[in-house]
């Protein structure tokens, strides 16, 4: 039985590729919640597992909390997910390159791999945006019906008439 062309197998893969995006989000986005409430409330065991929490406004560690609360709540429900994105990334590069990476170099031997792959995630977000299954979808239906068009929606390579 001949197998498929590739470009075949391409083509349905690719065709799945938006919903993909969509699935990936919103598990970064819980995962990065889980961990915000876990330090802010002692949701799933406390923080790091010890049954406690992070002391209100100590340094970095309620404001990280903070962000993952916050960021990945918005992530997870497709809200405003590049900029969410963009500042998750951000704080956990600052995790790693100030927390993890003056102990040892690689994020295998300094604990950081957790902080080096939420980066790459979230980073990885602002480019391919939400995805298709993401409540800003519904907002911008709203203002497109309206008559208000945004840049981010208009394709490339087409201008929008005043």
């Amino acid at each position: 039985m001949p197998s498929p062309s590739s470009s075949t197998l391409e083509a349905r893969l690719d065709t799945f590729r938006p919903y993909v995006v969509s699935l990936f989000r919103i598990v970064v986005g819980l995962l990065f919640f889980c961990h915000g409430a876990s330090s802010l409330f002692g949701w799933f065991g406390g923080l790091m597992g010890t049954g406690t929490t992070v002391d209100t406004g100590s340094w970095p560690g309620w404001y990280a909390a903070v962000i993952q609360l916050i960021g990945g709540g918005l992530v997870l429900l497709g809200v405003g997910t590049r900029s969410a994105a963009f500042i998750c990334s951000g704080s956990m590069a600052y995790a790693y390159f100030v927390e993890h990476q003056p102990e040892k170099l690689w994020p295998i031997q300094n604990g950081g791999e957790a902080s080096a792959m939420f980066c790459w995630a979230f980073l990885l977000l602002v480019f391919t945006g939400p995805g298709p299954w993401a409540l800003d979808r519904f907002f911008g239906a709203r203002a497109d019906a309206a008559g208000v068009t945004s840049p981010a929606r208009t394709p490339v390579g087409r201008t929008t008439s005043v």
